[in-house]
Order: structure tokens, then C-alpha cells, then sequence
């Protein structure tokens, strides 16, 4: 086996077994059900993983491969049109069967599969597998992310508002070490220019990162950290929920629809006054007490601008956060919240889409969505480059999201 196939064999298991081990905590209920059409059940997550490495790698580059049961093909695709009808998504719930230890079996047959194409494979077949695989790799990771936000919401609606894993001895603390105080907000220059925007071309990069191209900043001043519950309990005190002009038209209505007062897995005790010590938050741990220094997290893209009107402040551009990425002094620029930007999610000049079925992994998307940046604390380590562009539409809540201010200069 060669050194390159050795490695990525190696990367193959590790990414393949941290799925598993993300959904170890959960019972096989918690692994099928589905709480919302924009979330997934465990199991199909771990199913469609499985589906991506069998009919992009599997079936077109292993001669002789047998699918397990060709039904899956039906069930387990998400998105692609060009390989044919698919089970609707908001009704993936409904998928009882296959059984949860069936998509195990699937998940090892081809797993089996997928090692017999990686040593047996020639060097121009391993020319065209191993982009593929790697590609694979990272939609995986992607859909990691996916398993621990769509169960946080599932056990969000659950009376007894379980936790995915709760902290040994006591359920009423942070699922983190608590975070150290944060300081007064720093405004740190940004002197804006002509700077160069997205992938340089050195290690993988999904096709959204590039082409790599010039763009011309003014000059802005970027926080120096993130926003905290503190601040954003602040927004809350003050009417910020109440009080129409700091908001977008879409954002209101959201507002007056769903009758919105504060972040989605906010839960205050009633008859009490909007101080920290009167709010807990649902999240990875269950119900725990809010950490006023930790970032605020699972806002809405409408939320995030709304704060930011009412700071005196706006959301940075995506091209202002890559720019200020390595700025000295900046912090939590990545592995706390995916920070929202102020971007809409739209192709780079000269961009074009990956040739073949990957084709519809992103370009497709390019319509109706906000840019995040950054990277949570549910992003698999090593996941985020600084040119990774995350998208989710504007009223999207139960992802980990959150904040950073940009002012003018």
C-alpha cells in the first residue's frame, strides 16, 4: 500500500468512526426521530454519509461492487437530481426501517468496500478516487456538525429536556469549562484596501472558496471578541424584541409571527427580571445555568442584525472577516459560534461548480442565504480554513450562530 493511499485510508477511519462515536450517546429513539423539516434524524444522517461514499466512489470505481440493498439509493439521497427521485425530506422521520443496526450493516459494507478500492486500486483509478474520497470526507464532517445541532433540537422538544451527554455530577452547569470574563469590547483597525479573498489553492477547499480574486474594503474597525449573553441580555432588557426599528421587515414579521422574546433555547424562570442569574440554556449538556461571559449562541440571522442596530454597530461582510482573520489581538474567530455575516451567499466571479454529481454540492444553494464564518464548538476539529464559507437561510435558529460587530471607520 502506497504512503498517499495509507494516509487516506487512515483519514477514511478515523472520520467514519467519529461518526459513530457522536452517536453512541443516543438511544436508537433518540437516533430516528426528526423534530422539524429542517433537521435530520441521526440514523439517516449516518445513512446518507454512507450513501455519498457508495454512489459517487463505490459503484462507478469498484468493479463488481453490490450495493446492499438498492433501495437505499432512494431513501439515503438528499439532494442530487441527477441521480434520480428521492424520499422527501421533511418525512425522513418516518423511516422506521431500515433499522438503526441495518444502517450499521451498511455503514460496514461498505466501509469493507471502500478499504478493497483504496489498496486495490491502480494509479489512475487512485488519481480519480482520491479527490472524491477526500470530498467525501469533508461532507461527513459537515453532516457530524448536523448530528449534535439536529439532536439538540429534537431533545429540545422533549418535556423532560434530556441532554445528548449530560456532565458527570451536576446538570446545571455550563457544558464547557465557564468561560473566563470577557473584556470590554476592543476595537481593533482594519485599514481596508485591495485585499485578495478566498482559496489559495494548498490543501482541500470545497468549490465555494474559490476562485480567488480581489476585493476592496474601506476601512472598518472589527471587535476584538464575540458577543456575550451578557451583551445580548442587555438587547433583551431594553425592549430589543419590542421594538420595531432595529429590525429587518422579514426579521419582524418573524418576530410577530412566532412571538419571539429571546434566543431559542432560552428558558427563563417567570416573574423574574432580565438579569443573568434568572435564565438557563439548552444545549449539548441538557438545561444548564447561562454563563453571562460565554458567546450568545443559536441566533437567527434577523436576531444577529437586530442586535447589531441596536449596538450602535453592523455585521461584518464576509470579505471584512477573511481580511481581519490573523488580525493580532483578535479572539474566538473560530470553534465557538459560526458568526454571521452580513453577505448573502452568492458566487465568486469567474466561480464554476465541480464537474459531474459533486456539481450540485453547492452552486445550487447560491439563493436566499446569509454567509457565516468561523466554525462552532460542534465543527470537528480541523474542519474551518479561513476561507470556509457556511451558509444557512436568515430565520435559521437551531444551529450554533452567533456574533461579531464591524463599525465604520
Amino acid at each position: 500500500m502506497s504512503i498517499v493511499v495509507s494516509e487516506l485510508q487512515r483519514a477514511y477511519d478515523e472520520v467514519r468512526r467519529h461518526s459513530m462515536a457522536l452517536a453512541e450517546p443516543l438511544s436508537t429513539e433518540d437516533q430516528g426521530v426528526q423534530s422539524m423539516p429542517d433537521a435530520s434524524p441521526t440514523k439517516w444522517h449516518l445513512a446518507h454519509t454512507t450513501w455519498f461514499f457508495e454512489t459517487i466512489v463505490l459503484k462507478p470505481h469498484l468493479p463488481g461492487y453490490r450495493p446492499i440493498d438498492d433501495r437505499y439509493a432512494y431513501l439515503f439521497n438528499s439532494y442530487y437530481e441527477a441521480l434520480g427521485p428521492r424520499h422527501a425530506r421533511p418525512q425522513r422521520g418516518l423511516l422506521t426501517r431500515p433499522s438503526l443496526q441495518d444502517v450499521h450493516a451498511y455503514r460496514r459494507h461498505v466501509d469493507e468496500s471502500m478499504s478493497m478500492l483504496m489498496t486495490g486500486a491502480d494509479a489512475d483509478t487512485r488519481e480519480v478516487i482520491e479527490p472524491l474520497i477526500t470530498l467525501g470526507l469533508h461532507h461527513e464532517q459537515q453532516h457530524q456538525e448536523l448530528i449534535l445541532t439536529d439532536i439538540v433540537h429534537a431533545l429540545s422538544c422533549n418535556p423532560l429536556m434530556p441532554a445528548y451527554r449530560p456532565e458527570p455530577g451536576n446538570t446545571d452547569t455550563p457544558s464547557k469549562q465557564k468561560a473566563r470574563r470577557a473584556q470590554p469590547v476592543e476595537w481593533l483597525h482594519q485599514a481596508g484596501g485591495v485585499v485578495g479573498i478566498g482559496h489559495e489553492g494548498r490543501g482541500f477547499a470545497f468549490d465555494n472558496e474559490g476562485p480567488r480574486h480581489e476585493y476592496l474594503l474601506r476601512p472598518y474597525d472589527i471587535a476584538h471578541r464575540l458577543v456575550t449573553c451578557r451583551d445580548y441580555l442587555a438587547f433583551i432588557a431594553d425592549g430589543g424584541y419590542a421594538r420595531a426599528e432595529f429590525w429587518l421587515s422579514d426579521g419582524w414579521a418573524a418576530v410577530q409571527r412566532d412571538g419571539l422574546t429571546a434566543p431559542i433555547y432560552w428558558v427563563r424562570d417567570e416573574g423574574h427580571a432580565d438579569d443573568c442569574g434568572n435564565w438557563r440554556v439548552f444545549g449539548l449538556s441538557g438545561l444548564t445555568a447561562l454563563d453571562p461571559d460565554a458567546p450568545v449562541s443559536n441566533l437567527s440571522f434577523y436576531e444577529a442584525a437586530a442586535y447589531a442596530e441596536w449596538a450602535g454597530a453592523r455585521l461584518p461582510t464576509e470579505f471584512e472577516w477573511e481580511a481581519a482573520f490573523d488580525t493580532p489581538g483578535i479572539e474566538q474567530m473560530t470553534g465557538h459560534v459560526w458568526q454571521w455575516t452580513r453577505s448573502s451567499y452568492d458566487p465568486y466571479p469567474g466561480f464554476r461548480p465541480l464537474a459531474g454529481v459533486a456539481a450540485e454540492y453547492n452552486g445550487k444553494f447560491m439563493v436566499g442565504q446569509q454567509v457565516l464564518r468561523g466554525g462552532s464548538i460542534a465543527t470537528p476539529p480541523g474542519h474551518t480554513r479561513r476561507t470556509y464559507r457556511n451558509f444557512f437561510p436568515p430565520a435559521a435558529r437551531w444551529q450554533f450562530t452567533g456574533v461579531r460587530l464591524v463599525r465604520d471607520n
